[in-house]
């Protein structure tokens, strides 16, 4: 029996006890996609789970794996299941945990599947969900743990299961999975697979898998004198990975090979290793590894996995971590335990609950030959499995590598039209799309769009440049709902923004709900944008150099290119902010005639090849023709 229909006969158990289990209260989205945002509704939530898992049965069975390179057609839906579902289900001001005879106010992956027709009716293809494994309790952050600090990704986070129906992460996970299929849609898992929690479940059976310093040393990232750090960011810069400057004596000192140790034990708080003389060691936390001098704080919950093991690079640093050197990098240096441990990880998703893609953060700093066998892993399994990198930079070189897709830069870029125009747009006009990206307005860790000067409109008008780009929309879960709270603060924050977010008040570490109730909603425009795309996507998804143009306008504030496919041509155009409407007066290769705007039903004419409009501040205007000549190409 699969895990779906387990959890449905569990359902339907649960509906023969009629044990009280009290009402609750959701929004009315989770039931009915097309019900207004500030709209609630009480429920008996075996019922509603068991209405909910029969109309997605009654869809049919699930579908079968797709085709190879699907992501660059697709748009994703971004989910933290502990913060996407959560919810005040009984108005009393807090989150609860639930209980066997009270149902969970914190995220699920039950309640996750009841919302997947609402993500389907976005127009969204795929759900991304960030790390779901078992999380540590060594330096936890916020009330629940980062869900980076991984204990055991083989194991899933119980706190994502439903105590009041019992079944555990793994069944809810798989019949997640399974109802998304059944839907239609393909799902993604994120995956940390250089670090761990510094209370990872391997630590007392494998600590030759881990770092470990003196227990009672200060610890942080290693300071390089400025003359060291001037040179080896030239070496760095130039390929060099030979021989690269090393931190000070008194860093490396701190760090205990782990052979020397003859025992590990649990305090009750963390690790602790025994040498044979007595001294005491722990597994210390990590930190941004680049550049050396990056100014993020260290992160106290997790730690850099021991990759590899050479006498000469007993330390944690840039040189071990990312920027392997040379010397280190070796075969016969692997660690190869641990690497077998962590290849399996992904094969081991696709076979128990037939995921199909992996997102692997950083995955760019995994040593290559690593790299190289868990793509190659999953690859084996069959075709159309899709991995994805959080690479900010679309490439080549991550092409080759076996990616699908990398998160790119367009969470910075795209609310920047300077930096949009300039940097983005006009190197995919010249060099096209190598490699597609994630056309994301925001992430988990950037601030919320609708929370930048502009607010929902803002939101709008980065939506609709992104969903015209050969790039992958991507909904990261409250974007649509014009939420201001950020989930995390870790890129493009200021530091009085990240002191009004402090831990407890960050999603990433807390089941804080999102605005299901409260808006302004901006999902009708999401769905309407997606609809246009899915309408032209020939064009749309083209990565050939030249199917983009920049159009040269007056105004820096506004932002013009236009798309060409086979037959048709697409116009996009929008303003950031201002306080007057901008005239716009630009060439295009549409043919002659009047153009109606698919999304806001604005009629424009086009005369010689020349369209004149005006925009108004935070306004965006899409035009979709039949390319100039076109026709008569097509009847030679």
């Amino acid at each position: 029996m699969s895990d779906f229909e387990t959890l449905r006969e569990r359902l339907a158990e649960r509906r023969e006890e009629r044990r009280g289990v009290p009402d609750i209260r959701i929004p009315s989205v989770w039931i009915d996609p097309g019900a207004p945002i500030s709209e609630t509704v009480t429920v008996d939530p075996i019922e509603w789970w068991s209405e909910a898992l029969a109309r997605i049965a009654a869809e049919g069975r699930a579908v079968g794996r797709p085709e190879s390179g699907w992501t660059r057609g697709t748009a994703v839906y971004n989910l933290l299941v502990r913060t996407a579902t959560a919810f005040d289900h009984d108005g009393d001001g807090r989150i609860g945990g639930g209980d066997a005879v009270t149902a969970s106010e914190r995220g699920t992956f039950l309640k996750c599947i009841a919302l997947l027709p609402y993500i389907r009716s976005l127009g969204c293809g795929a759900v991304h969900l960030l790390p779901i494994g078992a999380i540590g309790r060594d330096g936890r952050k916020g009330a629940l743990g980062s869900p980076y600090a991984v204990r055991d990704p083989y194991r899933l986070d119980s706190a994502l299961a439903e105590p009041l129906v019992g079944l555990g992460a793994e069944i809810e996970f798989g019949a997640f999975v399974e109802a998304s299929h059944r839907l239609g849609l393909l799902v993604g898992v994120e995956f940390a697979l250089r670090t761990a929690a510094k209370d990872s479940d391997w630590a007392a059976e494998h600590p030759e898998w881990f770092y470990w310093i003196r227990e009672d040393a200060p610890f942080a990232s290693p300071a390089f004198p400025v003359r060291t750090l001037t040179e080896l960011k030239r070496r760095v810069d130039a390929g060099v990975r030979i021989d690269l400057p090393p931190p000070l004596p008194a860093y490396r000192e701190l760090f205990i090979h782990p052979s020397r140790l003859r025992e590990v034990s649990w305090d009750g708080r963390r690790w602790v290793g025994r040498t044979a003389d007595g001294l005491r060691a722990r597994i210390p936390g990590a930190f941004s590894d680049w550049p050396p001098d990056d100014v993020q704080p260290p992160w106290g919950d997790v730690t850099y996995l021991r990759l590899f093991d050479h006498p000469d690079f007993d330390y944690m640093a840039y040189n071990t971590l990312r920027m392997y050197d040379d010397r280190l990098a070796r075969p016969e240096f692997a660690v190869r335990p641990l690497w077998d441990r962590i290849a399996g990880v992904v094969p081991y998703y696709r076979r128990r609950y037939g995921i199909d893609a992996a997102l692997i953060d950083m995955g760019h700093a995994l040593p290559g030959a690593l790299k190289a066998r868990v793509i190659r892993d999953v690859r084996s399994m069959g075709p159309g499995f899709a991995f994805w990198d959080e690479d900010f930079t679309p490439s080549i070189e991550r092409r080759d590598e076996g990616y699908d897709a990398v998160m790119g830069s367009f969470w910075w870029a795209g609310h920047r039209p300077g930096q949009l125009r300039d940097s983005l747009l006009r190197k995919l006009a010249m060099d096209g799309c190598v490699l597609p990206f994630f056309a994301a307005p925001e992430t988990h860790n950037t601030p919320r769009s609708a929370a930048r000067d502009g607010g929902v409109a803002r939101s709008v008008l980065v939506w609709t440049l992104g969903c015209f780009l050969p790039a992958v929309p991507f909904v990261h879960a409250g974007f649509e709902l014009g939420e201001v709270d950020p989930v995390n603060t870790g890129l493009d924050f200021s530091a009085d923004e990240i002191e009004r977010h402090p831990e407890e008040r960050l999603g990433l570490y807390n089941a804080i709900p999102l605005r299901w109730t409260e808006g302004p909603a901006i999902h009708d425009a999401v769905r309407q944008l997606l609809a246009v795309r899915s309408a032209h996507l020939e064009a749309v998804v083209n990565p050939s150099p030249g199917s983009l143009s920049v159009l040269e306008v007056r105004d820096e504030r506004v932002v013009c290119f236009v798309r060409t496919g086979k037959q048709e041509a697409i116009l996009v155009a929008g303003r950031f902010g201002g306080e007057e409407p901008s005239a716009v007066s630009v060439d295009v290769p549409i043919a002659d005639g009047d153009v109606i705007d698919p999304v806001r039903g604005g009629r424009y004419r086009i005369e010689g090849g020349h369209l004149d409009l005006k925009l108004s501040p935070w306004d965006a205007v899409v035009l979709v023709g039949r390319l100039a000549g076109a026709g008569d190409a097509a009847g030679r």
